[in-house]
Formats: C-alpha cells, structure tokens, sequence
C-alpha cells in the first residue's frame, strides 16, 4: 500500500477541528471522502450515511469513525465488512464487550482496528512515563475540568445515554493515567452527579488504587468557567510531577522537564499508517473499563438541570 485513502464518518467540530489536518500532514495518508448527514468538504466526495459510501464512493482502505460512539459499533462492522481499515474516535464505543466482536472481525478480515486515545500522544506524556518508572511514587490526584458550552456546544448526544458526560473529556485523563503508571489501576468508589434532565454525568470523583494500594484520585467536571484545567499530579520520593496542559507540558518541583506544541492528531494517523500497512490492530480497553467500573461503583446525586 502505498498511500493510505482514508474517509471521514462523522463531520463534527472534532473531525472538522483535528483529523482534516492531521490527514494531510501525514505522508502515506490522504483523505479520499467524507460521510455526514450535516456536512461536507468543498471538492471532497460527500455521501450522507457510512453505507452510501462504500457502495457508491470512491476506492478508500480506511475510514476514521469520528461519529457520537453510540452508532460506532455498527459503522465499525459495516466498514470491517468491506474489507476497510477501522479508525475508532474516543471512547471507542459505549460498553466494553462490544468491542470484543469487533477485534475478532479485524483479526479475521486482516485489517486493521485502531481504538485511538488520542492524549497518550501528547508530547510530555512519555516523558512523564519513563521519569515515573524510576520514582517510588506517592500518590495520583487528577483535575480535568472544563466547560462543556465551549468545548461540546450544542452536542445533545453527550448527555444521552452511551454518550458518557463529562467522561467523554475525563477518559482522555485516564488515557494518560492508564499509559504513565507502572501498575494497572481499578476504581474503589466513586461519585457522579447527574443533571436531572441528563442521563450522563455533569462531573464525577473517583477513586482508585492499585494492587500495592497507590492512592489516586480523580476530580472531573464539565461546569469549569474561567480557566480550564487538564492536570494530572504524582507524589514521589524525587519531588512533585505535574503533567499539566492535557499531558503537553511535565515538571518536577516547578522545572519543565518537558514541553511541546499539540501534534496529538498527527501522530494517531502516523501510527494508523503503520498499523494498516502491516494489518495490525491497537484496542487497548483499559480507560474504558475504569469509566465503566465508575459507573457501576459509583454513588449517584442529581444536580441542578443543565441548558446549553
């Protein structure tokens, strides 16, 4: 394969905002086609549903999934059908067995599904890994807060259920949670505050530990004005790690270890490149179960109603 024809499904703020650059700046990847009930891309092929497009578009290898992950699952079957390369926006999907189907069909098919957490590609995140591999760290505390008015305007289907509420940011968190520790964490309890006109949290706290009992705790929100913050704090016996910026900038004991302009997207469609050429799929699941056992842990209280 010598480039990479790629379709975006879904034609939203992230796709519009993200994937449309990062395609064209990847060499082997060129974006070949769009498919949107709601928009398009001027002399771009346009088809308004996934299934227009394979049976009337022209000849693509991949298509990205940047859709509301509750109609994920059986675009995903429908493009693994075809015999396309599978590029899943996060989360991946609204549960996790879901996705077990879908890794069997890629394996059988030979092609290529790539579940993507798109903030692991931040550029301090492995920074932050390898300085924790050699620290005795002391504690996690996590702080994503932002406001969904401005990042999420008008995008009902985060509040319906499968849309995830203010996990849809949070997840990227423990993306990078889930990459930087040594050890797998799982979720002890949990808090979730429910808008009663919602049927997805609005904020959440968890708490977490692993199996030698490392305390990490995690407060999201979706009701931040002002400034935003995307931070994750380690304890350790080498001083205090903070990797802030959504994983784009580290420092230990306020001294920049590591800092870098946003170049997430790129390096997603960089490793889909790569994975598609050797038919090799990338489902790592383990953000999603800890939003999943979050849901299942958590206490619930319902909160004033939100109105975008």
């Amino acid at each position: 394969m010598t480039e990479l024809r790629i379709a975006i499904v879904g034609f939203g703020k992230i796709a519009r905002d993200q994937h449309v650059g990062a395609i064209a700046a990847i060499p082997g990847a060129t974006l070949a086609a769009v498919a949107s009930r709601n928009a398009s891309l001027p002399g771009l092929p346009h088809f308004a549903t996934i299934e227009e497009l394979l049976e009337k578009g022209p000849a693509i290898d991949a298509v990205s999934l940047c859709t509301p992950p509750q109609v994920r699952r059986a675009q995903a079957v429908a493009a693994l059908a075809a015999g396309k390369h599978v590029m899943l926006e996060k989360p991946p999907g609204t549960g996790v067995a879901e996705l077990d189907p879908l890794i069997a069909m890629a394996a059988a098919a030979k092609r290529t599904l790539f579940a993507t957490w798109h903030s692991r590609y931040a550029p301090a995140v492995e920074p932050a890994r390898e300085w924790l591999a050699t620290s005795r760290i002391k504690s996690v505390h996590i702080s994503w807060k932002e406001d969904v008015r401005v990042w999420h305007p008008g995008q009902g289907w985060i509040w319906e259920p499968g849309g995830l509420g203010v996990f849809d940011p949070g997840i990227n968190a423990l993306s990078i949670l889930t990459r930087i520790l040594p050890r797998p964490v799982f979720v002890t309890a949990a808090e979730l505050a429910f808008p009663a006109n919602c049927q997805a949290p609005i904020a959440a706290n968890l708490t977490m530990a692993d199996i030698g009992g490392l305390p990490v705790t995690a407060e999201f929100d979706f009701r931040q004005t002002g400034p935003q913050s995307w931070d994750i704090v380690a304890e350790t016996d080498r001083g205090l790690m903070t990797l802030s910026g959504g994983g784009r900038r580290m420092a230990v004991d306020d001294k920049v270890l590591a800092e870098a302009p946003d170049q997430e997207y790129r390096e997603l469609y960089r490793r889909f490149v790569t994975l598609a050429t050797t038919g090799m799929s990338d489902v790592d699941l383990a953000p999603l179960r800890l939003v999943a056992d979050a849901f299942l842990l958590g206490r619930r209280t319902l909160v004033e109603p939100f109105v975008d």
